[in-house]
């Protein structure tokens, strides 16, 4: 099953994502990931994508799907994965549901939308802090999450730092961006009867409602 998880930037699709992942064996595919890769190695793609991070612009299309494709093609993938970041617009969704069909013609489809309002979307990704440890990848947030040791890593004791882009100008027109593609996507999925909204306010309880319709979906 390739789960696409939906939802404006700041929502949590990487900490559910990953919960997700550990919990039905399947392998956690940022989007993200795969784009900062590319910046630190400062390839020739990694600068392109960085000058629309910068401005807070979503990276285009093409680019965007080239690379998930061939991500999808290795054989950690090969019997599903969790999809963060990746579909944004409803052109990379029908590039998705397209390569699936040729590639993984058996496998399941289906998207989970983390529905949460905008005021509270900002307050968490400005006093947003990740783990520098990739293999980790732990969040914490200022307010409501902070590490037990300033700027240290619960979990694995590396350094906490501050995403560049992880400000209010950039935040609120990524989520302007956001709104502007969402629609059409969303609808897409709602269209294959393939979509699970949820307001992920408490994470115990979205996980569990998440999974529930998980086990559900995979026995139509």
């Amino acid at each position: 099953m390739y789960i696409v998880m939906l939802g404006a930037p700041g929502t949590g699709k990487g900490t559910i994502g990953k919960i997700l992942s550990n919990d039905l064996n399947l392998v956690h595919v940022s989007t993200g990931d795969i784009f900062r890769e590319q910046i630190a190695k400062g390839t020739k793609l990694g600068k392109k994508i960085q000058s629309y991070i910068d401005t807070g612009a979503l990276v285009p299309d093409d680019v965007t799907i080239e690379t998930v494709k061939s991500r999808l093609l290795e054989d950690d993938v090969k019997d599903g994965a969790i999809l963060d970041g990746f579909p944004r617009t409803a052109a990379q969704a029908e590039a998705l549901k397209g390569f699936l069909k040729e590639n993984k013609p058996n496998a399941k489809r289906v998207a989970v939308e983390l529905d949460v309002p905008d005021d509270e979307i900002i307050k968490r990704v400005v006093n947003r802090l990740i783990c520098t440890n990739k293999s980790c990848g732990a969040i914490y947030n200022k307010e409501t999450k902070p590490p037990k040791e300033e700027g240290i890593c619960d979990i694995c004791g590396s350094e906490l730092k501050k995403r560049k882009d992880d400000n209010v100008e950039t935040v609120t027109k990524r989520l302007e961006i956001y709104h502007q593609n969402s629609k059409e996507l969303i609808d897409f999925y709602k269209k294959n009867n393939a979509l699970y909204s949820i307001y992920p306010k408490e994470l115990d309880v979205a996980v569990a409602n998440i999974k529930n319709f998980l086990d559900e979906y995979r026995r139509k």
